[in-house]
């Protein structure tokens, strides 16, 4: 059987959902799986390290080698601790008889939402900030630290990933797409409902996705971070680059912004494949299927795609997003790729047997 390298660009649950797709098309397709991950994360447990212990963030690349993990019992265990996230530890008060017992529970302190936490102290009320100032783990997954913890030990992203996929009997590779990482900036229209033709700049990963204005243009600071060159080798050698599913603007666009990442990926003889999401983020309200290709065009002109996926129920109409799957020379194919219960989320042996005919046909 003809081995076939593939390479995912991406970052956070959509990248995630890709490679678990990747890996129910082992069992018929021999695949090299990579994942070239965004490195702009400044939000909650990855935020928080990036500004307190500088370094790449390490959340979507956590994300990504767990979705890689092997199938072993061990390693399936250490895929659950290094999603496992701390909440705020319960305080304890001190009895007469100098034993301890937990403090009664109080709305808004701790054993608030670790989530709320993560993203900011104070979100669960001024009791519960405290406690997550006093207690530092609260709202970290394990994996956040570890990545962290072996990034300064080893002083090399790359190989901290190397190890932790090892820790984890990874069946692919995990590379971030810059040694250093970047921040994503917006010019957003109506960022304010009181001024909804003014545009505005939003700075940052977390406040781009969560913006409910119109993306107008997206940069990233450093404009041109030097791309991850074990990414740039492992472009030049792949059969098939895979761009989504994702947060287009702060996942999947990115990466067309790194000038050494997006000339490799124009000059790479591989195959190139879309996978389109299910529905429309906050941060791409008001952008048709079809738009979602048209920014692809937008940020970089030279791009050519192969196939286009895309489920057939968010489609709706296909003709507007055949017509932009050809104006990007790509050819659209429909497949039921989303979970059953009605939510945006693509289940992964769908993709993946969507996939089997598509990543295993010659050329």
């Amino acid at each position: 059987m003809t081995t076939r390298r593939v390479v995912a660009f991406g970052g956070g649950h959509g990248l995630s959902a890709s490679l678990r797709a990747l890996r129910h098309c082992a069992p018929e397709l021999d695949l090299d799986i990579t994942a070239v991950v965004t490195v702009g994360d400044d939000g909650g447990s990855s935020g928080r390290l990036r500004a307190e212990r500088g370094g790449l963030p390490p959340g979507d690349l956590r994300q990504a080698l767990v979705a890689l993990a092997g199938d072993h019992p061990a390693t399936r265990r250490s895929a659950g601790l290094f999603q496992h996230r701390f909440a705020a530890a319960q305080a304890v008060r001190v009895l007469p008889d100098g034993g301890t017992a937990a403090a009664p529970a109080v709305a808004g302190a701790p054993g608030a939402d670790a989530d709320a936490l993560a993203r900011n102290p104070t979100d669960a009320g001024p009791r519960a900030g405290d406690a997550a100032r006093a207690d530092g783990l609260a709202g970290h997954a394990v994996g956040n630290l570890v990545l962290s913890g072996l990034m300064e030990l080893l002083g090399d992203p790359v190989a901290a990933l190397e190890h932790a996929g090892a820790m984890l009997g990874a069946v692919g590779r995990v590379l971030p797409m810059s040694r250093q990482p970047v921040d994503i900036e917006a010019r957003v229209r109506g960022v304010h409902p009181d001024a909804p033709d003014e545009v505005r700049t939003v700075r940052g990963q977390h406040q781009v996705a969560v913006t409910t204005g119109r993306v107008e243009s997206l940069r990233l600071t450093p404009a041109a971070p030097a791309a991850c060159a074990e990414a740039l080798a492992t472009i030049g050698a792949a059969d098939w680059l895979i761009f989504g599913p994702g947060s287009w603007y702060t996942s999947v666009l990115p990466h067309l912004l790194v000038p050494q990442l997006a000339d490799a990926i124009v000059s790479s003889s591989a195959r190139r494949l879309v996978t389109l999401n299910l529905a429309a983020e906050k941060e791409t309200l008001g952008l048709s299927v079809a738009d979602h290709l048209a920014a692809l065009r937008w940020y970089l002109p030279e791009l050519k795609v192969d196939l286009v996926l895309a489920d057939a129920k968010a489609v709706g109409d296909p003709e507007p997003v055949e017509r932009a799957a050809e104006s990007l020379g790509a050819r659209l194919v429909l497949a039921p790729v989303a979970v059953t219960d009605g939510t945006p989320r693509h289940d992964p042996a769908a993709l993946g047997a969507a996939l089997v005919p598509v990543l295993g046909a010659d050329r």
